[in-house]
């Protein structure tokens, strides 16, 4: 076992160091193939994220070469941030982005797959560990003191606070939702850009501060409390579009006829998706999270009663 655990683990550290020479080619394939125009977006999503694949796979490959497969990342960070990386590619690289010019249904769902499924998984995986072993030790070693820098510490602290970043997060779904900011998104693809990076941002910085944050060494309960707060004001938006009875949002070529609705169904559906889909999976992370609170409280109680037994005995 222990000579095809190496074996595999030899493989992979190939496989790892081959895919960033890889990875520019494809890029420019699909770049050769990608139409031109308004519905393009090469090169403010297909270049940083090809970016940041090439240089977590390098660091991942260097820092396993050195400490041994699985150890300092471990597996499941891996396997988070390959479906972050994932989820990031189909939410802004793949047809569902340009359905999403079209179609308010199709566009509230590209949302939902940035800041609900790959902003978590990504804060998961931890990336920037991976991605500081890309570059030589001198470079590291700045890039540590550049961290440790008293202003952006403070910077970092204030923005991953539990309120701050919720609040952050509640700011940009709402702004974004304003029709005059939402239809300039729709019209103007460098606005379209900003308007995600900014879902994708605050959705990182939310679920950083509730996973990785703070509130993670100290306890989840304040968690819960902002996933619930977060679930409510996204089903009230949701609400107020399902249950419009007029035309908020004016897209530009709606794809709406083509899938059987009318532009205000279209909008009610988008409406619907934010109200039941978002909502449910916030409450559902503040359930778990809940349950999670709950057990390590549980745990800690035996140990307690057990060190004041050993005392008295």
């Amino acid at each position: 076992m222990l000579l095809v655990r190496a074996a595999f683990e030899a493989l992979l550290l190939r496989v790892l160091v081959a895919v960033p020479w890889m990875a520019p080619a494809v890029a420019v394939a699909h770049a050769a193939h990608q139409e031109t125009g308004a519905g393009s977006v090469f090169g403010a999503t297909d270049i940083p994220l090809g970016m940041v694949l090439v240089l977590y796979i390098a660091g991942l490959a260097r820092l396993w070469r050195h400490a041994g497969a699985g150890h300092g990342i471990l597996w499941w960070q891996l396997t988070c941030f390959a479906t972050g990386w994932a989820l990031l590619v189909a939410g802004l690289s793949s047809p569902l982005h340009e359905l999403g010019e079209r179609l308010f249904a199709a566009h509230m769902i590209e949302h939902e797959v940035l800041m609900l499924a790959a902003a978590p998984a990504l804060v998961l995986s931890r990336p920037l560990g991976a991605i500081f072993w890309a570059f030589p030790l001198a470079i590291r070693r700045r890039l540590a003191g550049a961290i440790r820098w008293p202003p952006l510490r403070m910077t970092w602290r204030s923005l991953t606070e539990p309120a701050s970043a919720t609040i952050l997060h509640g700011l940009a779904i709402w702004l974004w939702h304003i029709p005059a900011l939402f239809n300039a998104a729709l019209a103007s693809e460098p606005v379209h850009w900003l308007q995600h990076f900014s879902f994708l941002a605050s959705a990182l910085l939310f679920w950083w501060a509730l996973l990785n944050g703070r509130t993670r060494r100290r306890d989840h309960g304040a968690a819960v409390f902002y996933l619930f707060f977060t679930s409510m004001h996204c089903g009230l938006l949701g609400a107020i579009l399902a249950l419009s009875k007029n035309e908020i949002f004016v897209g530009n070529d709606s794809a709406a006829p083509q899938w059987n609705l009318t532009a205000v169904e279209d909008q009610q559906l988008g409406g619907l998706i934010m109200w039941v889909g978002a909502s449910a999976f916030y409450l559902a992370a503040a359930l778990i999270l809940a349950a999670l609170w709950i057990g390590s409280g549980s745990s800690a109680r035996p140990k307690v009663g057990g060190s004041a037994k050993s005392n008295r005995n």
